[in-house]
């Protein structure tokens, strides 16, 4: 019996041992040169850590729990080539990142960010420029979208894309973010429960916040300058 007690808590000292989270540097200078290198060798639960620098690279797929943290806004340049940080697992952070030049697409609506049936995820401190769609969040909940910045050159409806948009999500928080120049500034279709709060929205083509077929949701303490329109509600109940 006492072998075999020495023997389960050796197994669950291994065990404990091989899960323990690493922290992987990634630099044009580190033996980790991309991104997508990085997130490859990545078990989950790791951490990412960028640093300033300039990654050319886009597809760049999330699809295990990680935290990508950005040093001193490292920028991630699409070269216009398509959508550039797909998320697709569970508990995945995005965190201090520089995202510029998103490939334009009127059928595959690309975005900087996209999230796709995911939980427990957080997006903060991000800036995004040059975007067809900046963050992008489809079929997915329990989400935290805080202090990003969101900087479109939009003119017209039909060639542009929102800042925020939320699709068939539910209990997100969306806080304390600036948007500008998109179509609409942060957009909600068959989406409840989402709390939308202490955001600028400005100069958007159409409206700084817009519901469709949205059901419970609250939005207080935003900011709406020199938009299309403020607020839309349409058929959405208990806004």
């Amino acid at each position: 019996m006492r072998c075999i007690g020495t023997l389960f808590f050796t197994l669950l000292f291994l065990v404990g041992f091989a899960q323990e989270p690493k922290t992987i540097e990634i630099c044009t200078t580190c033996e980790v040169t991309s991104i997508k290198e990085g997130v490859a060798l990545a078990a989950n639960f790791d951490t990412l850590l960028i640093k300033k620098g300039t990654y050319k690279e886009y597809s760049i797929v999330i699809d295990k729990p990680l935290v990508l943290l950005g040093i001193d806004h490292p920028v991630i340049d699409g070269e216009d080539l398509g959508e550039i940080l797909r998320i697709e697992s569970d508990g995945v952070t995005v965190d201090g990142l520089f995202i510029i030049n998103v490939g334009t697409s009127y059928t595959a609506d690309n975005a900087a960010i996209r999230v796709v049936k995911s939980k427990d995820f957080v997006i903060r401190n991000t800036v995004l420029e040059k975007m067809f769609f900046g963050i992008y969040l489809e079929k997915s909940q329990r989400g935290h979208i805080y202090n990003n910045t969101i900087k479109g050159d939009a003119v017209e409806e039909f060639n542009s894309g929102n800042g925020i948009q939320l699709w068939y999500c539910k209990d997100v928080v969306v806080e304390w973010n600036k948007i500008d120049q998109v179509r609409d500034g942060i957009y909600l279709e068959f989406s409840d429960n989402i709390r939308i709060m202490n955001n600028v929205s400005s100069n958007n083509v159409r409206y700084g916040l817009h519901f469709m077929f949205s059901n419970n949701d609250i939005y207080e303490n935003n900011t709406f300058q020199n938009n299309g329109a403020g607020v839309a509600v349409m058929f959405s109940k208990h806004i």
